[in-house]
């Protein structure tokens, strides 16, 4: 699998690609969706209008745009963490995707790690993808952070999806005790170890440093 590029994506980058790759129906639909957002933000009710509009975008967009429109219309809405973690417990899968994918443009501290944790606690590959985006590599603290990047490894994420890998990993020496554990494991019991460990563990591995 590869990682969606909606993660790395500003919002006003995602808007010039729908414009662009949206046919005109799509394109109207989605207009009008960001201005009722835009009009009625956060929550208000038992359901937001732009909470119908979330459901709605795999079927008016295509499932090849609809993450990129359903975190348009988070950011249009002005979701705070309250109403995402609303659309995150009451979502679909690609809705819970689309409110992680969101999270680096709308929540500034941590109240949001919680559904990243409980993202990561999942077997879903492509939610565990999202939660490993920018806001998990400006949140998580190391313990939790090291975990994800083994819940990667362990799923089959392509480590490329995690955000802020080289800077996170370097010359993390627990990160590094972990990686080796787990390829022994895999070793021992005669499954492969994963292409990707040996890039963060050379990453985190402390034999670089400089000798004092």
């Amino acid at each position: 699998m590869t990682h969606s590029p909606v993660a790395h994506a500003v919002p006003e980058a995602l808007r010039d690609h729908l414009d662009t790759h949206l046919e005109p129906d799509a394109r109207a639909w989605l207009h009008r969706a960001l201005q009722e957002a835009a009009a009625h933000p956060g929550g208000h009710g038992p359901i937001s209008v732009w909470e119908l509009r979330l459901a709605e975008a795999a079927r008016r967009c295509g499932t090849r745009h609809a993450d990129a429109a359903r975190v348009l219309i988070l950011h249009a809405a002005d979701a705070d963490p309250a109403a995402l973690a609303r659309v995150y417990r009451q979502g679909t899968a690609a809705e819970r995707r689309a409110v992680l994918h969101a999270l680096p443009h709308l929540v500034r501290g941590p109240d949001a790690v919680p559904l990243v944790e409980d993202a990561l606690r999942t077997n879903d590959t492509r939610l565990v993808a999202a939660a490993v985006g920018p806001y998990a590599a400006r949140h998580l603290d190391p313990h939790a952070w090291r975990h994800a990047v083994l819940k990667c490894l362990f799923t089959g994420v392509p480590v490329d999806a995690v955000s802020g890998l080289a800077e996170r990993a370097h010359s993390d020496a627990e990160l590094a005790r972990m990686l080796a554990d787990f390829a022994a494991e895999r070793t021992a019991a005669g499954r492969p170890v994963p292409s990707g460990l040996y890039r963060v563990l050379a990453l985190a591995g402390t034999e670089n440093r400089e000798e004092s």
